[in-house]
C-alpha cells in the first residue's frame, strides 16, 4: 500500500515533533499529512511553537498511531522545504474542523526522508 493511500484510509492520532536551534523539543497533535506527491507532505499550522521551531531547525518527525491498535502506525522523518502563508492552496486543503479561525495559518511543506513503522526499527519504505 502506498503511503498516501495509507494516510487517506487510516484513522488515528498524529504527533508532529520539532526542536529549536538549541535542541529544545516540542510535540503537538496534528492531523494526517496532506500529500503533495510521493515524497512531499504538507501540514497546516498556526504560528505557534512548532512553526517557530521550523524557522531555525528544518527537521521534524511525525508519529501516527492507528486508532484501536497500540503497535500499528507510521513514523515519518521530515525536512522542511518551504512554506506559504494563508495561500489559496491552504484554503483548499483545510479539512473543515479548523476552517474558520481568525489566526493566520501556514502551509508547511516537507520532504519525506525516511518512513518507519510505529514500533521497532523496521525497514525503510
Amino acid at each position: 500500500m502506498e503511503l498516501k493511500d495509507y494516510f487517506e484510509n487510516a484513522k488515528g492520532l498524529g504527533v508532529l515533533s520539532t526542536a529549536d536551534d538549541k535542541g529544545r523539543v516540542d510535540a503537538a497533535v496534528y492531523s494526517r499529512p496532506h500529500f503533495m506527491d510521493q515524497d512531499t507532505v504538507a501540514f497546516i499550522m498556526p504560528d505557534r511553537l512548532t512553526h517557530q521551531n521550523l524557522q531555525t531547525n528544518p527537521h521534524a518527525a511525525y508519529l501516527f498511531a492507528e486508532e484501536g491498535f497500540n503497535t500499528r502506525g507510521r513514523r515519518l522523518f521530515l525536512t522542511k522545504l518551504r512554506e506559504e502563508k494563508d495561500s489559496e492552496l491552504l484554503a483548499q486543503l483545510r479539512r473543515g474542523r479548523h476552517g474558520r479561525e481568525a489566526t493566520e495559518r501556514y502551509l508547511v511543506f516537507f520532504k519525506i526522508d525516511k518512513v518507519l513503522p510505529l514500533i521497532g526499527p523496521g525497514e525503510e519504505e
